[in-house]
């Protein structure tokens, strides 16, 4: 499934031009137009689903190998120190475009990319809390 109405969607399957480092049938892997760093590419799958929880786990398991090879290859070429794979899902957490994707952030010394957050605290009793909510329910 498509959705017209999608910039991803488009760009996936070549209605809008962009440069490629990798397709498949299911994925294609683009240079991001807004990068975080040097070589911050999207992989994009060519079917919409709005985000991580709309795919099926088949899908999901090769979305991650295609980034994990993809990630690889860039690293090497690029002389990448270090490497992000950044998911988001919904706005709250800074998903800009509703069709899912993966940011392949290749990282350099010193490239002041902000991907990183500074630590919060909790208490045994919320871990605890927290745990019985996820597993229990």
């Amino acid at each position: 499934m498509k959705d017209c109405n999608c910039i991803f969607c488009k760009i996936a399957n070549g209605e809008i031009p962009s440069t490629t480092l990798y397709e498949d049938d299911d994925f294609r892997v683009i240079l991001d137009m807004g990068p975080a760093t040097r070589g911050h590419a999207l992989l994009l799958p060519r079917e919409h689903y709005a985000n991580l929880f709309e795919l099926d786990d088949a899908l999901a398991g090769r979305a991650l190998v295609t980034a994990k090879r993809v990630a690889a290859r860039m690293k090497e070429a690029l002389g990448a120190d270090g490497f992000n794979l950044v998911q988001n899902n919904g706005e709250a957490a800074g998903q800009t475009v509703m069709h899912f994707h993966i940011h392949l952030i290749p990282r350099y010394e010193n490239d002041q990319a902000g991907i990183l957050w500074t630590p919060g605290s909790t208490t045994p009793e919320e871990m605890e809390e927290i745990r019985r909510l996820v597993v229990e329910n």
